[in-house]
């Protein structure tokens, strides 16, 4: 993963380079927390860390797919004292003590819409008390120098007439999920003074619908559309014309890294950041079509009325801050983001290692970016 440890470097400088990457030795023999670690985004950014060197110790409960991501990149061996619940104050208290991290990435969340409204409960206790016993925590070990705790495009009070949110609009939530993630990011409001006070950044991360290789949960498109095709089934769709801010896993992964970055080295920065593409929206029906040319008889059974509870049926993000402030804006259009993905399933299905896939699409997003600069 030589290519994959490239990257612009940010500390110290006013401004960040036009297209800026980690800088592999702000993160070299770091000492990392990131929650989440088993999960999608979790995997890809464990994967991203090490490849800089970093000293990583995760926090999370157990890879819930038989197929999930983590097991195939990372050894089993490492679960070892890294399994715990953020919903439990002492357990994690005893993680922390142990990592004693200088930066988190808080992840950890139930991050599914249909899952909020089946079980109400145990989504705001693990997306409002669980990131307020993780701050805690923290503020009492004292080590932390950034702090980047992600939530969702979906915190905004969403009227759906489809304009861009930027990030200072109103917070909102009309599904549980939403709601808890909203009330997150109050949880963090309400910690980032008395962080800050003992010289620790902290910020929120708002990325877009993300896809790419490796993510396997349910009620999720590109997840779904490949079980179905794999068993050779059409893949039913609830909302084929709602509209989201598609981009690939890489992209949001980036920006967590260079704000966790601009945050240790004390620069002034806003207290959250939209990460999302450039380019407007594109519908459910707009990114399966892509998806289905590279699979052959990928049959699509498209809704005539929405399906199921209540969905937000436009969502768009304005990622400007993040440029401007970051240097961190989208490099890869939707149809390439959707190529990528559906080839990193196919070359799983057909025997490919999934590390494999992973470097490739890293080495190939970081030469992106530095393309990008010249």
């Amino acid at each position: 993963m030589e290519k994959l440890v490239g990257g612009e470097k940010l500390v110290g400088t006013d401004k960040p380079a036009r297209h800026a990457l980690p800088d592999p030795d702000f993160w070299r023999g770091r000492k990392v927390l990131l929650t989440g670690h088993t999960g999608f985004k979790g995997a890809w950014l464990l994967h991203w860390l090490e490849a800089m060197g970093a000293d990583v110790t995760g926090c999370s409960l157990p890879p819930e797919q038989p197929a999930a991501l983590f097991p195939l990149l990372h050894s089993d061996n490492r679960l070892a004292g890294e399994i715990a619940d953020i919903r439990d104050a002492h357990e994690l208290n005893n993680l922390v003590e142990r990592a004693r991290p200088d930066i988190v990435f808080h992840l950890a969340a139930q991050s599914l819409v249909r899952r909020g409204y089946a079980d109400p409960g145990s989504t705001f206790a693990t997306n409002v008390a669980g990131t307020n016993n993780l701050l805690q925590a923290l503020a009492e070990v004292g080590t932390a120098r950034a702090i980047v705790v992600t939530t969702t495009d979906k915190v905004y009070r969403n009227s759906g007439d489809g304009h861009r949110f930027r990030e200072t609009d109103p917070l909102g939530g009309h599904d549980p999920y939403s709601a808890s993630k909203a009330a997150c990011e109050m949880v963090v409001a309400g910690w980032r003074g008395r962080f800050e006070a003992a010289g620790c950044g902290v910020a929120t991360a708002r990325a877009g619908n993300v896809i790419g290789g490796g993510d396997w949960a349910e009620d999720r498109l590109f997840p779904d559309a490949i079980r179905a095709w794999s068993r050779g089934e059409a893949i039913a769709v609830r909302r084929p014309l709602a509209t989201r801010p598609w981009q690939h896993v890489l992209e949001p992964l980036r920006g967590y890294l260079v704000l966790a970055e601009r945050l240790a080295s004390g620069a002034a920065l806003a207290p959250a950041y939209n990460f999302g593409p450039t380019e407007d929206s594109a519908t459910v029906r707009d990114v399966l079509a892509l998806a289905a040319s590279h699979f052959d008889g990928a049959g699509i059974d498209w809704a005539e009325s929405p399906d199921g509870p209540a969905e937000a049926e436009a969502l768009a993000l304005d990622p400007s801050l993040a440029a401007s402030d970051l240097a961190v804006s989208g490099l890869w259009g939707l149809e390439q983001t959707v190529s990528l993905t559906a080839r990193w399933y196919r070359a799983l299905l057909n025997g490919g290692a999934a590390r494999n896939l992973c470097e490739a699409d890293c080495n190939a997003y970081v030469e992106a970016a530095s393309g990008a600069d010249r």
